[in-house]
């Protein structure tokens, strides 16, 4: 399972010890071409793919184990479409954490790394401690500290998002955590993503703790537990932070992966620390890679310098044919933020963005043209519209500095004594709703503008709130909203190019703005002729043009017309009698065993998102980004 590409790792339960062991060094790349790969982000500077440890049982692949061996050992591609400009060898791959039980021959599909716990400084957030620890790790066997890692033990049950009333089978899989104190566990979000049951056990112990997910940050990959029961803090120590590590710094990481059901030490030094495409939340945040060896079942251990602090979170490992010994750990910065954003606000906001689109502005002639005279700045190519940016960038600003802070020509600034580092590491600093002053040059003058950060709002998401997706079922006709899940659930070559590229590089024009489809049609009488069609997007309903699921649902509810029509993309039109649509509308459901006509958020009274004074200049969900805009290394998303 472990042997081939991976991103982000926990690992799954097989029936027996000899069975895991067996599926374990039997396995290659778990779920290859089947799991969900999350695409890169934007302004991914590489393609990493670090997906949560559980994945999905694909429902349409009917190729045999030994098969899909054979194409994970090539290194295949999920999609070349995600990762352009890359060969098929530089592209990772998911695997699970450790051995997973689905009855599909316990497929591992991701990879991640430990991490130690955090020390609460003072009540107003994390911090990290100077103190430095007394333990020697020349003799780590006895080190009190490894008795704060825990194994994490999960029940994931995953939507089905081809069939978006019901559920998949549930599967388990193991991962690692750590003690911060106050009753708390940090692990990995992937380890318990789409969670119905969470138990813990500590090193050395026989029995399993229920523990509960306070919060989940899906972007930095980092899930908040806690456990209630006193029996298991007894006697336990939280781990201390250290601080941002140098390179070549002795760095241990901790955790159980497969191929054993004890604690597992492996030793590395720190390669690089810049800004890294984390795969599970298609995000950009600092991460440290390291050389140590990284396992499916590391997901969510701690990684420890000399001096028996912790550094960082083990979370994902890219690897091909032409790189070995990549692994990937969040750093206590990181870490600090997730956990202070949650102090300040009771629940998990997120890592908020500038929301531009940003070219380097090496060229000399080019910067003579924007009227900058020093080497310095990035150009502001495009601006979000659903961001705060909009209403204070222009296209063809120039950025030349973030909070006082000189962006170069390059988009870096100063990090640390003597390195630099991505523009984008500033604003991952700040939290949703922070103020910050860009300084600009606007045709030659320069100012000082205010822009207030928040969240980006994805057109397609990554991932689903809640969990469920939402759905409507109308005359047999079942929409929803387009997400990344449910593409890699229908495969992309159903979904069709021209609704992939909208998926790939539309940008949102306001916020709640969905791409609805039409996912597939219930055979009945009343929709003949309509069977065969599938994920197609629907533009209009009677002539009204859609803003998301909600509007539609709202719509359809509200119509006294006698037809129903629907406008899909290329004209296409598929119009329904309503009184004999709602007529029969009961017993489709009936026939296909589905509880309700729509999710349960549908329910709710709709709230149109747009004001009257707010209008859209564009087509909802027309605003594509060109292939070339994304992944350049000369242009980069902020």
């Amino acid at each position: 399972m472990a042997i081939a590409a991976a991103s982000c790792c926990f690992s799954s339960l097989s029936s027996s010890a000899a069975a895991a062991a067996s599926a374990a060094y039997r396995g290659s790349l778990p779920g290859l071409g089947r799991g969900r790969l999350a695409p890169p982000p934007r302004d991914s500077p590489f393609p990493l793919s670090c997906k949560s440890g559980h994945k999905r049982a694909p429902k349409r692949d009917s190729s045999s184990s030994s098969s899909a061996k054979t194409s994970r050992d090539k290194g295949k591609p999920i999609s070349q479409k995600k990762y352009p400009g890359r060969s098929k060898d530089e592209r990772p791959y998911p695997f699970i954490d450790g051995d997973r039980d689905r009855g599909s021959g316990g497929r591992s599909e991701s990879t991640a790394f430990g991490s130690f716990g955090l020390q609460r400084k003072e009540k107003r957030g994390y911090d990290f401690t100077e103190q430095q620890s007394q333990t020697e790790l020349g003799n780590i066997q006895d080190a009190a500290f490894l008795n704060a890692v825990v194994k994490v033990y999960c029940t994931h049950t995953e939507p089905d998002y081809s069939l978006p009333w019901q559920k998949q089978r549930q599967y388990t899989s193991t991962g690692s955590a750590f003690m911060i104190g106050d009753g708390k566990l940090l692990t990995n979000a992937h380890c318990v993503e789409h969670n119905t049951q969470v138990k813990v056990k500590r090193r050395g112990d026989d029995t399993k703790y229920v523990a509960k997910v306070l919060a989940k940050g899906i972007d930095c990959d980092i899930a908040l537990l806690s456990v209630e029961s006193e029996g298991f803090w007894k006697g336990a120590e939280p781990l201390q932070f250290g601080r941002l590590p140098h390179l070549q710094d002795a760095v241990t990481v901790v955790g159980y992966p497969l191929g054993g059901d004890t604690i597992s030490v492996t030793k590395g030094v720190v390669s690089r620390i810049e800004v890294t495409s984390y795969a599970h939340g298609s995000s950009d945040l600092l991460g440290i890679q390291i050389d140590a060896a990284i396992n499916p079942g590391n997901s969510g251990g701690p990684a420890f310098n000399d001096r028996g602090e912790c550094i960082g979170v083990a979370f994902q490992v890219y690897r091909s044919e032409e790189a070995e010994n990549i692994g990937y750990v969040i750093p206590t910065t990181v870490v600090s933020h997730f956990l202070n954003d949650y102090e300040r606000n009771g629940k998990y906001t997120g890592f908020p963005c500038l929301g531009v689109l940003l070219q380097k502005l090496e060229n000399p002639a080019l910067r003579e043209c924007l009227k900058v005279q020093s080497n310095e700045g990035v150009l502001v190519r495009r601006v979000e519209p659903t961001s705060d940016a909009n209403n204070v960038l222009k296209e063809g600003d120039v950025i030349t500095s973030f909070d006082d802070v000189h962006v170069g020509c390059e988009g870096t600034v100063p990090f640390r004594s003597s390195e630099r580092i991505a523009f984008r590491y500033l604003i991952s600093q700040k939290f949703a709703g922070d103020v910050t002053e860009l300084g600009i040059i606007r045709a030659g003058e320069f100012m000082k503008v205010p822009v207030i950060l928040n969240p980006r709002v994805h057109l397609v998401p990554y991932h689903i709130e809640g969990g469920q997706p939402s759905y409507l079922i109308t005359a047999g006709l079942v929409f929803t909203p387009l997400s990344e899940p449910l593409i890699d659930e229908e495969c992309e070559d159903s979904i069709g190019l021209k609704l992939l590229a909208k998926a790939r590089y539309s940008l949102a024009r306001f916020k709640g703005e969905q791409i609805v489809i039409l996912s597939q049609v219930l055979a009945n009488e009343v929709n003949i002729g309509y069977e065969d069609m599938s994920n197609q997007q629907v533009l209009k309903f009677n002539g009204t043009r859609i803003k998301n699921i909600h509007h539609l649902a709202h719509l359809i509810d509200s119509c006294k017309d006698k037809y129903l029509v629907f406008e899909f993309e290329e004209n296409y039109l598929a119009v329904l009698e309503r009184d004999a649509a709602v007529a029969a509308s009961s017993c489709i459901l009936k026939d296909y065993g589905i509880p309700a006509e729509r999710s349960s958020d549908l329910l709710e009274p709709y709230v149109d998102s747009l004001t009257d004074n707010e209008k859209v200049e564009q087509d909802f969900g027309d605003s594509p980004v060109s292939s070339l805009e994304i992944g350049n290394d000369g242009i980069l998303w902020a």
